[in-house]
């Protein structure tokens, strides 16, 4: 049932008026569906509930009834509400509004690059989507429940938004001991994602006009985030060994890697090119944005310490989250920054508002203190690394696409050995439940056509799926 009309919300007292209340009513109403905020079909309030609500007699509500009925705008009925009748003056009305213009800035902020990567919003095998069968929600549910009753001061208001101290404490421990970066608790800061830290990396370092190096092809959320801060992109290819330093410009003010499992074509970055970047970093003084992305699942391979572990020179900001591990919706990561960028960072995250959930921060901290978080990790990485196996078998031995064996993460990259299938196998994979990204829309310069697969939440039957229907379309 729809609720009446709530009047105060639009009866404006206005003591300089010389008109009489019930006509000061009417005219109040009659602007307001003239605009288009009272439509045509609401109903008003009863005389006696209108009353009452704008503190005026019954008959100063009636009188102004009566003056909206005889305008053409109200119709009233014994036993019914009073029912606003008026399509065309809201038409009317609204071809009169005042035109709300995008800023520039807006505009940048608000382009959606993602829009033509998916053929549909939902479906299974999506790319660097963890299986939510998976997330320990019975340890996760009891660790919540017990943080959440207790009090936490000032905490929970304002204080640390940039992350409690029991959370950088432990996550700055963790860096050391899994991926050989060495840094104090202060320089972590705890962001509400990886997406959130290049929003705000890009927004504080970094000056419209200003060239960003990224890989190609590439995540998008480097896209967007620099795209939104005013960036021009530059194109960086992508081979075997990671991406190519050689074709880093020096103009660069930031250059963004994905080393440890690139995004998308799934190529370890070799620790030759590792530390020819950094060189190039210092030398022209860029700021290094290494997103160790899918870093927890490593399988074939010897395992390199993250780019951060070599910096000398502050020119490495490391980001995290726990995405993979747990889920995406936690809406949770982190940067560790070099010192100089700690209080500017942390200031802007906090004008921002990129504060992560307290509580979240407090049950993270406390299962990665108590070691669920590493058996969690431990868990899930030997069912992803049987179901990415799975799926990569199953493509290899297929002459009409290309893929590799993936070192570790949770997606692989398929590409079609011939041109012209991509949009056709986009739409037929949809329309059977499957939810893949368009390769070639993550490419910035040379075009690849092809699919991004993701394998996390894979079974036997949905391969078995995905397989036949790439070969009714492609043999």
């Amino acid at each position: 049932m729809t609720r009446p009309v709530f009047l105060p919300a639009f009866i404006r007292p206005d003591p300089a008026s010389l008109d009489a209340l019930p006509v000061r009513i009417y005219r109040n109403l009659l602007a307001a569906i003239r605009a288009g905020s009272i439509s045509a079909g609401m109903k008003l309030p009863s005389s006696r509930k209108a009353a009452e609500t704008l503190g005026v007699s019954r008959s100063t509500v009636n009188t102004a009834y009566d003056l909206l009925r005889a305008e053409g705008v109200l119709r009233m009925r014994p036993g019914t509400a009073a029912e606003i009748i008026v399509p065309k003056i809201v038409e009317a009305g609204k071809e009169l509004l005042p035109e709300r213009r995008i800023s520039e800035r807006g505009c940048l902020l608000s382009e959606d690059v993602r829009a033509g990567s998916y053929a549909v919003a939902t479906g299974t095998m999506g790319p660097g989507v963890p299986d939510e069968a998976l997330f320990p929600s019975d340890e996760w549910g009891r660790i919540l429940r017990r943080v959440t009753r207790q009090r936490h001061g000032s905490l929970a208001a304002y204080e640390n938004p940039f992350g409690i101290s029991a959370l950088r404490e432990v996550v700055a421990e963790r860096l050391y001991a899994d991926r050989g970066v060495h840094v104090s608790p202060e320089q972590i800061l705890i962001t509400t994602g990886t997406q959130a830290s290049l929003t705000l990396i890009a927004q504080v370092m970094t000056d419209p006009g200003d060239t960003a190096a990224l890989e190609d092809p590439a995540h998008l959320g480097a896209r967007t985030a620099f795209l939104g801060a005013g960036l021009k992109l530059a194109p960086v290819p992508v081979d075997e060994d990671g991406i190519v330093p050689a074709f880093i410009p020096d103009d660069a003010r930031v250059v963004y890697v994905t080393p440890s499992n690139q995004y998308p074509l799934g190529s370890r970055l070799s620790f030759s090119r590792r530390m020819q970047i950094l060189e190039q970093a210092r030398r022209t003084g860029a700021l290094i944005l290494e997103d160790d992305y899918d870093s927890e699942f490593l399988w074939r391979g010897r395992e390199i310490a993250a780019m951060a572990a070599y910096a000398r020179g502050g020119e490495v900001i490391y980001l995290g989250s726990a995405a993979k591990t747990l889920l995406p919706a936690l809406r949770i990561g982190w940067m560790a920054v070099p010192r100089p960028l700690v209080k500017p960072l942390r200031a802007a995250l906090r004008n921002f508002g990129m504060m992560a959930n307290l509580h979240t921060q407090l049950a993270l901290a406390e299962m990665m203190r108590s070691g669920l978080y590493r058996a969690q990790l431990r868990r899930i990485a030997k069912t992803y690394e049987m179901r990415g196996n799975a799926l990569f078998q199953a493509l290899a031995c297929r002459e009409t696409v290309e893929v590799r064996q993936p070192d570790g993460g949770v997606q692989l990259a398929v590409r079609f050995r011939k041109s012209g299938f991509e949009s056709r196998v986009m739409t037929e994979l949809g329309q059977k439940g499957f939810r893949p990204a368009r390769l070639s829309a993550l490419c910035l310069a040379e075009k690849m056509e092809g699919l991004v697969m993701g394998f996390a939440d894979a079974t036997e039957e949905s391969v078995n799926r995905f397989c036949s229907t790439l070969d009714e379309i492609l043999c």
